[in-house]
């Protein structure tokens, strides 16, 4: 486990890194989850196994540091990301990211180029969304107030999401997955569609064969982001299918 100072009130941010060649392979999880739960089988799949990987949390996550007074919105996660990649010696990254994660990547993209060499974006959040009660993920939890959100509304979304999830949503902490899932369906100004198009770097998106085209497929292609679709597997695909996860991946980070 490595760690680096990303604010300035000393918050750390921690990852679990696999030694290898460069360049660095970064995974980011998605909301309420942990890197190194997601994707240490990915990690060392004989597709994907020998580069320097770091299995990184974001804050408020899994073995990173909870500050109270972060607003986790994705610019500041973005930002945070790029301060531990920065402290580790990293430019010029593959990043592989989940859900919320894929969001935050494209902003850190955006943002602080240099970091980032490619991108392999998992069935990521792309556009805002409205929040949604009852429902499960960032639209459910987005619909609570925060007081509601502390005060109780995350045993119903426990309830909700079942135990595979929170087992490791439990690890995150209450008000930084609210404010997380807050700032996710707000998204970003422009969206991170937006700044996906404009990026001048490899990109491909990997979503769930069974969801059915992604919105707005033909434009991203035309931009010259690769679209795959992946059988047998729902949004967690790493976890679900990893064998054509790591096919897909590995295909991806070789062009």
């Amino acid at each position: 486990m490595r760690n680096a100072v990303v604010t300035t009130e000393g918050d750390r941010i921690r990852w679990v890194e696999l030694p290898g060649r460069e360049p660095s392979r970064v995974y980011v999880h998605g909301l309420g989850a942990t890197s190194p739960a997601y994707f240490a089988e990915i990690a060392v799949h004989p597709l994907l196994t020998g580069r320097r990987s770091l299995l990184i949390d974001l804050l408020g996550h899994g073995i990173s540091d909870r500050p109270a007074d972060f607003d986790y919105t994705l610019e500041a996660h973005a930002d945070a990301l790029a301060e531990a990649l920065a402290v580790a010696g990293v430019t010029g990254a593959e990043l592989i990211a989940h859900s919320m994660g894929g969001s935050v990547a494209i902003v850190l993209a955006a943002r602080h180029p240099q970091l980032v060499s490619r991108l392999v974006l998992v069935d990521a959040n792309l556009d805002p969304i409205p929040p949604d009660p009852g429902s499960g993920g960032s639209a459910g939890i987005a619909a609570y107030s925060e007081r509601e959100f502390l005060a109780g509304g995350w045993e119903e979304v426990r309830d909700r999401v079942g135990q595979h999830w929170w087992a490791t949503m439990r690890l995150t902490d209450r008000q930084a997955l609210h404010r997380s899932a807050v700032q996710l369906t707000r998204g970003t100004v422009p969206t991170m569609r937006e700044l996906l198009l404009d990026l001048k770097l490899p990109r491909t998106y990997l979503l769930p064969e069974a969801d059915g085209p992604l919105s707005g497929t033909d434009e991203l292609t035309e931009a010259g982001v690769a679209v795959v679709p992946i059988p047998d597997c729902g949004h967690n695909i790493m976890l679900d299918n990893p064998d054509a996860f790591a096919r897909a991946t590995a295909e991806a980070l070789a062009h």
